[in-house]
Parts: structure tokens; C-alpha cells; sequence
């Protein structure tokens, strides 16, 4: 029987294997895919770091390894390219059993649940919550449904029709509720379990040496993209407005495509509400739906723009899935709740309870979760298209105690949980970025190694004694 097993080889389940290889423990990670680092070394390079003081411990251990890698100052790079994470996140696993393309599990003492989509939250009976919650549950101001018409980079500066010349409803754009005098329903600060947007954070190069052209994808129909095309023809976007275009943002030419205009990767039809809970082919087709997206999207581009022409997929990045990243960006799947469940007002006073076995520092960060329309009455009830969900709301750094890695303990105590923690859905906006789960995996595999040679459940776990580890391995519990 093996002492500690992690699920998942993210960088927060490599960074958790190795916390409790390093405490002694007898660590396996298992990883239902063919690759280790989920979305630091599947596509997301240009990475959200906050305030950098706070990234100590493993994180600053892999960005210490990037540095040194391509001989730059700390800091200096975001993030490395996706077969050089790879690289370097399975060079710290030396000493760890790794068990790939397999979701079956050893007995263990102790579990790490370091998935994006939090699979061992039912297998394990803890209970879980998928989506955004009201703002009654938890007193969140930023909880529940937004504003559709909230101004932004990320939404339509100019009046586009949501409606074909048929009348049917264009491609991606999702049909609002209606009250019976026809107009949409905002429902603002209620629930619904929207999700933020997931989509392929693709990595493009313009070197002819190195780059893949864009090719028409099998069934494409430019009429698909109608909507994107109506932007277009009002608002005379520049490629770089909608892709983030910036030739040598990585090193050896390359650049980590991201969603910045409010169209753009990002899939916003609400089709990622099927993936959390979804079983194997119920992902796999979402999986597929947002791929074919994202190759019908970057053709479309570049038969526009010649400045989108000139690029392309990397060939030495993703070698096995020509070029295509082989991790959807499931930027939220399930939360557990759990022992503390992590709010809104914890992370605005920038509290820092005396568990704390990490500090957050990154903005609420929630991407757009449905593309709808609404009706304008002083346009004499013109419709028109909004990308509904996005929010940033500023933050100091802040605690995460540890509580919110644990499950209560009528329910598993033998579980910790560092990504799809007990977190409010506005709380984990800030939680997400990889950093931070680096943080909280390093953590969680400490505790784990603990239970496992102390023989206690993991609510019993010594926090102290694990704070004293990673301040060891120069973890920032305090600013």
C-alpha cells in the first residue's frame, strides 16, 4: 500500500507528489492522460502571477528552474515554452511512481484530489457544488449572474444583431430567458452554475522554420462565424485586439495565444456546463466541440487578415496532437465543500487566519460565461449581443488556511483536495491561477505525507508542523 496518492499530474498534483516525496512518503501520481503539467505545459505559458512576493515554495522553484533554463533574471518570463514546462515539471518527479493513461487507483493512506475537474469528490461521497452560487449564500456582493451590458474589452462595443436573416438565433449565441412581455430576463446576483468560459490557450509562432499554416478544418462553414464577421464590418478590431498577437512573448518566437476581445477563443455557447459532472464521452465531446471552435475561429482569421496568415502552430510544441494543445483550459470544474469554505470578504480584507499554508494575490478573475442578447429600448428595442459573466475585482494578498483543502469529516479523512478546494465561485476565481495551486499542491502533499506516517486523518494533521515545512522551503505564509 502506498502512502500518499496524488490524481492528477497538473503542476499542483506534480508540485503535491513531490511535497510528500520530499516528506518521506511512498507517492504515486496518477494521471488519466499521456502528459504532466495539465495547462502550465498545455498551452498556458503567459501565466497570471499576482504579486510575486507571495510565490515562494514550489512555485518559485519552477520559475527559478524557467529562469535558469533560458539563462534569464527571475521573473523576467512568465512562463516557458509547453515542452520545456513539461520538461522541467517531470525532472522534479525523480523519485515518484508516475502512472500514466490510467484512472485506476492504488490503495493509499491518503489521497490528493488534484484534478481540474475534482473526479474524486463523488467517489469519495464529499458533496460539491459546480457553477456560480446566489449572492444570498454566501453574502457575496460579486456572486450570481452580472450585468449583460457591463463595458469592457471583453464585451461588444457596438450594436451587432443577434438574429440571422431568417430570423433564427446566429451560431453561439445563447437564447436569454424570457418574461412574457418578450424581453429578456437579467436575473442579476442569482444562481445558475454558469461556468466561466474553457477554451485551447494554442501556442503560435510566425517562424517559417517552426510554424504549422492554418488549414481549413474538416466541415467548416464560414457562416458559422456570421457574428464574428458583423463585428468586424462595425468595429475595425485589429487581429492583435482579438488574439493577442505578440510576436517573441516566449522565448524562440513564440506566443501563447489568449482570449482578450469579446471574440475570441473562448467558447461562450454554454456547452462547458456538460463537462463537470459529464461522463468520459459526455467531456470528450466538449473536449472536441471547443477544439473544432478554435481551429474554425484562427482559419476564419486568417482569411481576413493576412497578419493572422503569416502565423501558425508550433511544430516542436504538442508533437503528439499535431500541434493542437493537448489540455481544454477547464479553468473551473467542481468545488469541494468542505471543512471552511473560502468567500468573497476573506480574500477583499485580505485576511490571513492562522492556518494559512498559502497567500493569493491574483484579482477575482471570472472570464465571460454565455454570449446572449438583450433587448435596447432606447433604440427603439433593438437587439443586441453581450458576452454576459466577466468580472476582475482587485485583492491584497490573502490566506488560504488549510480548512479549505479538507473535507468535513464526516465525510472523508483520508482526502485532501489543493485545486477544486472549498472555495466560493467568486473566491476561486482568484484561487485558479497556477501559481497559486502550485502553492497549495506543495501544501497538500506535505499534510498528506503527515497523515500518512503519523496514522491520522487529515483533519488532525499538525498545520503547524506542516506552516514550519514550507517555511523551510520558503513558502510565504505572511506579508
Amino acid at each position: 500500500m502506498s502512502d500518499v496518492c496524488v490524481v492528477g499530474a497538473t503542476a499542483a498534483g506534480v508540485a503535491a507528489a513531490v511535497g510528500a516525496r520530499e516528506s518521506g512518503a511512498n507517492a504515486v501520481l496518477v494521471e488519466r492522460g499521456r502528459h504532466v503539467g495539465g495547462m502550465v505545459s498545455g498551452g498556458l505559458s503567459w501565466t497570471d502571477v499576482g504579486d510575486t512576493r507571495v510565490l515562494g515554495g514550489f512555485a518559485r522553484r519552477f520559475y527559478e528552474a524557467v529562469a535558469g533554463r533560458y539563462d534569464a533574471p527571475l521573473w523576467s518570463l512568465r512562463g516557458p515554452e509547453p515542452h520545456v514546462a513539461e520538461s522541467i515539471l517531470e525532472n522534479h518527479l525523480d523519485g515518484v511512481d508516475v502512472r500514466l493513461e490510467t484512472t485506476e487507483l492504488p490503495d493509499a493512506a491518503v489521497y490528493v484530489e488534484a484534478t481540474y475537474e475534482g473526479d474524486l469528490l463523488p467517489r469519495f461521497g464529499v458533496p460539491h457544488r459546480v457553477g456560480r452560487e446566489s449572492r444570498a449564500l454566501h453574502g457575496e456582493r460579486w456572486a450570481g449572474r452580472q450585468p449583460a451590458t457591463r463595458p469592457g474589452k471583453h464585451n461588444f462595443p457596438v450594436r451587432v444583431s443577434p438574429f440571422a436573416d431568417d430570423g433564427s438565433l446566429l451560431p453561439h449565441v445563447v437564447p436569454p430567458v424570457l418574461d412574457d412581455q418578450g424581453w429578456p430576463v437579467e436575473a442579476l446576483g442569482e444562481g445558475d452554475g454558469g461556468l466561466q468560459a474553457y477554451g485551447f490557450r494554442v501556442c503560435l509562432t510566425d517562424r517559417d522554420e517552426n510554424r504549422i499554416p492554418f488549414t481549413e478544418p474538416a466541415g467548416y462553414d464560414p457562416a458559422e462565424l456570421t457574428l464574428l464577421d458583423r463585428l468586424l464590418e462595425r468595429h475595425p478590431y485589429e487581429p492583435r485586439e482579438l488574439l493577442g498577437l505578440v510576436p517573441d512573448l516566449l522565448p524562440n518566437g513564440k506566443c501563447d495565444v489568449n482570449s482578450i476581445g469579446p471574440f475570441s477563443l473562448n467558447v461562450l455557447d454554454g456547452s462547458n456546463r456538460r463537462y463537470p459532472d459529464g461522463t468520459d464521452k459526455e467531456r470528450e465531446q466538449v473536449r472536441a466541440h471547443h477544439l473544432r471552435y478554435t481551429q474554425a475561429f484562427l482559419w476564419h482569421l486568417s482569411q481576413r487578415f493576412p497578419e493572422v496568415a503569416r502565423w501558425g502552430l508550433c511544430a516542436d510544441e504538442f508533437r503528439d496532437t499535431g500541434g493542437w494543445p493537448h489540455q481544454l483550459y477547464v479553468r473551473e470544474g467542481r468545488r469541494m465543500v468542505g471543512e471552511h469554505v473560502l468567500v468573497e470578504r476573506e480574500l477583499l480584507a485580505g485576511s490571513q487566519p492562522a492556518d494559512t499554508i498559502a497567500l493569493g494575490s491574483y484579482n477575482i478573475d471570472i472570464r465571460e460565461v454565455e454570449r446572449t442578447w438583450r433587448g435596447l429600448p432606447e433604440y427603439l428595442r433593438e437587439d443586441a449581443v453581450f458576452n454576459e459573466g466577466y468580472l476582475s475585482v482587485a485583492v491584497p494578498p490573502y490566506g488560504i488556511p488549510y480548512r479549505s483543502l479538507t473535507p468535513a469529516r464526516e465525510h472523508a479523512e483520508n482526502l485532501l483536495v489543493p485545486v477544486c478546494l472549498s472555495a466560493s465561485h467568486v473566491a476561486f476565481g482568484s484561487v485558479r491561477m497556477e501559481p497559486t495551486l502550485m502553492l497549495l499542491g506543495h501544501a497538500a502533499g506535505i499534510a498528506a505525507a503527515q497523515a500518512a506516517r503519523r496514522g491520522v486523518a487529515v483533519q488532525d494533521v499538525d498545520v503547524a508542523a506542516v506552516q514550519e515545512v514550507l517555511r523551510q522551503e520558503g513558502q510565504v505564509l505572511h506579508v
